[in-house]
């Protein structure tokens, strides 16, 4: 017989795109100064730790989470 509509919808779930290119460029930064362009402007700072999805970066006496996503080009620091 007809299943109710309910038993049609499934839950959401989260599509993540990992570029395993740009993760292992980052991995091999970790710990080194840089200054990280993003599309909402650039940070400066030491990589702290890098995950398929963001790099942490202190600056300042701050911690930054970044999308790897939001990226547009990184360059070592002075």
């Amino acid at each position: 017989m007809n299943q109710p509509y309910a038993s049609h919808v499934s839950s959401p779930q989260l599509i993540a795109l990992v570029d395993p290119y740009v993760y292992h460029a980052f991995q091999g930064l970790n710990g080194k100064e840089v200054v990280v362009e993003t599309v909402r402007g650039s940070i400066q700072g030491t990589v702290r730790d890098v995950k398929p999805d963001h790099l942490v970066i202190s600056a300042h006496q701050a911690v930054y989470y970044i999308r790897l996503a939001q990226v547009v080009s990184v360059r070592l620091g002075n």
